[in-house]
């Protein structure tokens, strides 16, 4: 159930950030961003685990991307909602 999941929690910080230097509040506010389109979007009764899953995917492929500060927004819609409609916990592949 996606209230069991505390979205502030998750959120990254400057600090989370530190890989972008200078653009490390940019990087911070763009990967939060994505993280709250995922809670947004996501069915109030998800799966706690999958939505934990899906967090951590984001967080470890969307960091230190170097497409993270140049993507359009839109587009950044269009990858949730395809994270979304595709999700398996168990066969999960890089994107």
């Amino acid at each position: 159930m996606k209230h069991t999941i505390d979205i502030q929690v998750v959120l990254a910080t400057v600090e989370d950030m530190d890989f972008w230097d200078d653009r490390a509040s940019e990087a911070m506010d763009r990967l939060n961003t994505i993280l709250h389109m995922l809670y947004d979007k996501a069915h109030e009764d998800i799966n706690s685990t999958s939505l934990e899953n899906m967090i951590q995917y984001i967080w470890e492929n969307w960091r230190e991307d170097a497409h993270l500060l140049d993507i359009d927004e839109d587009d950044l819609y269009d990858w949730v909602d395809q994270l979304l409609a595709t999700w398996d916990d168990e066969h999960q592949e890089p994107r």
